[in-house]
């Protein structure tokens, strides 16, 4: 079993308070490729717009080590399951990108893995744990999983959580218990829920977190109401009657900030702008998981030409201006089918070499965004938006169909545009007539 006297320390964090790290989780939490993320912000360069937003990936994956634990005791896991669960919300993303989710296609581009399965592969070492000026540091170190597997933990089973399960295995199965059946497999599902489910650590603490540091207050989730009404019902976390106010709340948390925050127009042409200053360098990106913040803008200063004319651009809160933006589904079919169909990072840049050669721009000069290709077939995540509420007699049912605010939270439009140019204040007249007569509005 773990060893959980080898040492303890209280962590003053903002928004839990106290977070007490004991035993192995310390030793974790120290390592190098923990302490990476230090220099990893959570919002990538969101900060140019929300000044207070210089929070990092690390202290994300701290409040969801502590979330995890507080969940696990709520629905009172063993502790071998605990021990697991909490791991894998300190581990969860451990090789998210520089820049946070901005850069995440172009990392699966390079390595051939998403954030999830190169953590699989880093706890295992599998793949390089450091950078290369780092290696003579840390050879000979014990893998992360050897530190798990001393301390009674399956490595296997903490990578198993971290990664996201099957989405038609999981709504099919979601379906099936809110529709009543009692044919259901034990499958113990409900401890990944805690990792990935409609009311989960890691959400939890991104929510609250982000709104802390960014000022907005919509972000704001009644977490003891939430902790305090878990239940386990055939294999399903659900949320006892009395905390669907709570639940409804998170929803409308979850909803406001995607809005306000994480799909902000301007954030998302900052993003835009950086992922352009990637894709034109010449660097070799699969080592890109290793990389922090830091690193990746040294690299592309070094880079010279647009690379570098783009991240000063960046540095000096300079970046592109909107020259045109759709609202809602003002767009027809074929232009929708036209923008899903370049929906990647990379092949979005067909669509900004068409609209820089009518308004006669540099290719460089012209940032797309638009919203994930669900967006536009408003294709509902079930996983994520809905929540299973139990009354005193047992029955279960979504929250959806219970709560007005929830069912129209579900359809909501989250980012309340479908298209934004921008490209630099001088070519905005030219670079709106040009996406004017582009995409036909």
């Amino acid at each position: 079993m773990s060893d959980l006297t080898k040492g303890e320390k209280t962590i003053h964090d903002p928004v839990h308070g106290g977070i007490r790290v004991d035993g192995f989780f310390l030793e974790i939490l120290n390592r190098h490729e923990m302490q990476r993320l230090r220099g990893v912000r959570q919002l990538g360069l969101a900060n140019l717009v929300f000044p207070g937003a210089n929070h990092s990936r690390f202290e994300h994956c701290l409040g969801a080590y502590h979330l995890a634990g507080e969940m696990a005791h709520s629905i009172s896991l063993s502790q071998e399951d605990s021990l697991a669960v909490r791991a894998a919300g300190l581990l969860h993303d451990i090789c998210h990108a520089p820049f946070s989710h901005t850069l995440e296609s172009i990392m699966e581009e390079a390595t051939g893995q998403d954030h999830m399965e190169l953590a699989r592969n880093l706890v295992f070492g599998r793949i390089k744990t450091c950078r290369d000026r780092d290696a003579e540091l840390f050879s000979g170190e014990d893998t992360i999983a050897e530190i798990l597997d001393a301390n009674g933990v399956d490595p296997r089973i903490v990578c198993d959580l971290i990664a996201y399960p099957e989405t038609t295995s999981y709504e099919s199965s979601l379906n099936s218990f809110l529709g009543g059946r009692d044919d259901h497999i034990p499958s113990k599902d409900y401890i990944h829920q805690i990792i990935h489910g409609p009311v989960d650590c890691d959400q939890m603490d991104y929510l609250m977190r982000d709104a802390h540091y960014t000022g907005v207050v919509m972000g704001q989730i009644d977490t003891e109401r939430l902790l305090s009404t878990m239940r386990v019902v055939n294999d399903r976390i659900c949320i006892s009657r009395g905390g669907a106010p709570a639940a409804e709340g998170l929803m409308v948390s979850r909803s406001l900030m995607y809005t306000s925050v994480y799909f902000h127009p301007t954030v998302r042409i900052i993003n835009r702008m950086i992922t352009k200053a990637v894709l034109a360098s010449d660097l070799d990106l699969r080592d890109i998981y290793l990389w922090d913040d830091s690193d990746l803008s040294q690299m592309l200063f070094g880079c010279g030409g647009d690379s570098a004319r783009l991240m000063s651009l960046l540095q000096n809160r300079m970046f592109y201006k909107k020259a045109a933006i759709v609202t809602g589904n003002e767009l027809d079919d074929s232009v929708a089918d036209l923008l899903i169909s370049h929906s990647s990072p990379r092949a979005r840049s067909e669509l900004e070499r068409l609209v820089a050669e009518k308004a006669g721009v540099d290719e460089s000069e012209v940032c797309i965004e638009i919203p994930p290709p669900s967006n536009f077939k408003s294709t509902l995540k079930i996983g994520k938006t809905d929540v299973s509420i139990v009354n005193e007699v047992g029955k279960v049912r979504s929250l959806t169909k219970t709560s007005s605010i929830a069912k129209a939270l579900q359809a909501r439009d989250s980012f309340g545009w479908s298209l934004v140019v921008a490209c630099p204040e001088r070519h905005r007249e030219a670079v709106s007539v040009a996406a004017s007569r582009l995409f036909r509005i």
